[in-house]
């Protein structure tokens, strides 16, 4: 097995030209780096000519503190490299840039606000997987098509102008953020330019969604019956199917702006919505009227139209289940884990941003009114049903991701179905935060941009 991860170790310019490194023996020998000559240095989008010096007895590598600067590595990191013969390169990497919504430079020790403990998590599993990250906002996207300025952690956060990443995570929670000019210009030129990979690299919406995977008949036990609410008629026709329907934002999250409609009799009609402080209940003696109150909201907001579903429910609060699927060190998708969620009395939508409690598929099972099915089969089938569906999205969808929130049910006859994929999940949504603990979920997030770089 050949060494790659090495310790890099700064020094003054004065004692080491910016173009010359040292490198221990071992690395040399075993890479069969050229000694002497010039080879090309890469560090995500960095290139430099530079010479390789062997030093006997020593396990890092030596850089100049204007070559450290010129490619943002700092004192003490732990990176890999590897020799391309080929073309002459030595490569050092994996450097990861991560796409964040805003930064708080002002705030020293929480410069990311509510994420930087899941930031803080990734750069000490980045440190002990030789792999170097920094943090950037499209506020920090600029002109030049090499470099951006980033943040780095190193005894305390710090800015650094970085080189363009091997590999960006696109986490932003905006959708108006992500369709800036600027942002999509710079995901199409660091792909074009750099062979930079980009995942997560888009929001979905929740028509596009099932209308990829209605394409795809294997997954079409999993659908509840959906469409994209157009007018009054597909509103009839859906409440005189089903006894409850659920309209949805096409574009909403954490269950905002949900509506359920009961149908209680002839002409008899309860609509149910989601607000900051609950649930809204009124009373409509047709759906007309219904219509007409949100025929103004249509205007703004699209809304997807779905069957309701019979779900199982412990003390009458309904229960679905966060899949985290991502894929793995060699590129295919794997179910990270997978928690159960309970609504909070009262209430319909179980997001834990409203009240609702987490706990495992088993416990979740064991205390509900399923009967017939183990809850080892429970946590089979909804783990099958999250990976089918995330192959098929990986197919049906021009786009690439690298990890998926799949909101799945399970009905009280056992069945599973699919209620919404977010291309964004929470990263507070599967197992909670550990000061002593790295998460799978970002183990597994460094291992595919590994893959992706080559690493």
């Amino acid at each position: 097995m050949l060494k790659s991860k090495v310790a890099v170790q700064v020094i003054s310019s004065g004692m080491l030209p910016d173009d010359t490194l040292i490198l221990g023996e071992t690395y040399v020998k075993q890479w069969k780096i050229p000694q002497g000559q010039h080879l090309q240095l890469k560090f995500g989008a960095f290139r430099k000519n530079v010479k390789v010096i062997p030093v006997a007895k020593y396990d890092g590598l030596r850089i100049s503190q204007g070559l450290a600067g010129q490619m943002g590595i700092v004192n003490g990191a732990s990176i890999r490299l590897q020799y391309k013969a080929g073309t002459s390169t030595l490569v050092l990497g994996p450097l990861i840039g991560i796409l964040v919504t805003r930064d708080y430079p002002h705030i020293p020790d929480k410069p990311f606000g509510s994420i930087t403990m899941f930031c803080n998590e990734l750069v000490e599993a980045c440190t002990a997987q030789g792999v170097y990250v920094y943090f950037f906002t499209p506020n920090q996207i600029g002109s030049s098509p090499d470099s951006i300025e980033g943040w780095i952690y190193s005894d305390g956060w710090q800015k650094a102008v970085m080189p363009v990443p091997d590999v960006v995570n696109n986490r932003l929670s905006s959708r108006k953020l992500e369709s800036k000019p600027s942002v999509q210009h710079f995901m199409k030129e660091v792909k074009l330019q750099h062979q930079t990979s980009v995942f997560n690299e888009k929001f979905l919406d929740k028509a596009e969604v099932f209308d990829a995977l209605k394409k795809d008949d294997s997954i079409a036990r999993y659908l509840p019956e959906s469409h994209l609410l157009r007018n009054y008629i597909m509103l009839k026709s859906m409440c005189s199917r089903y006894s409850n329907v659920f309209l949805k934002p096409v574009r909403g999250s954490l269950g905002k702006g949900i509506i359920r409609i009961t149908r209680l009799g002839t002409d008899n009609y309860q609509a149910m919505y989601t607000t900051a402080a609950g649930t809204r209940k009124q009373q409509f003696t047709s759906l007309v009227k219904f219509y007409s109150t949100i025929s103004e909201k249509m205007k703004t907001s699209r809304y997807q139209i779905q069957q309701g579903l019979q779900l199982i429910e412990i003390q009458k609060r309904p229960v679905d289940f966060r899949a985290l699927v991502q894929k793995d060190a060699s590129g295919k998708w794997t179910v990270t884990s997978i928690v159960a969620r309970t609504a909070g009395n009262d209430l319909f939508v179980s997001n834990l941003a409203r009240g609702g409690t987490l706990s495992t598929v088993g416990e979740a099972v064991a205390k509900s009114n399923l009967s017939g099915i183990s809850r080892q089969d429970a946590t089979h089938r909804l783990q099958q049903a999250a990976l089918n569906i995330a192959r098929s999205l990986d197919t049906q969808i021009p786009a690439h991701f690298g990890e998926l929130g799949i909101d799945l049910a399970l009905d009280t006859s056992g069945r599973v179905w699919l209620l919404e994929v977010n291309s964004k999940p929470s990263k507070n949504d599967n197992t909670p935060l550990n000061d002593n603990k790295i998460r799978p979920s970002v183990r597994m997030m460094i291992q595919y941009s590994r893959f992706l770089s080559g690493f």
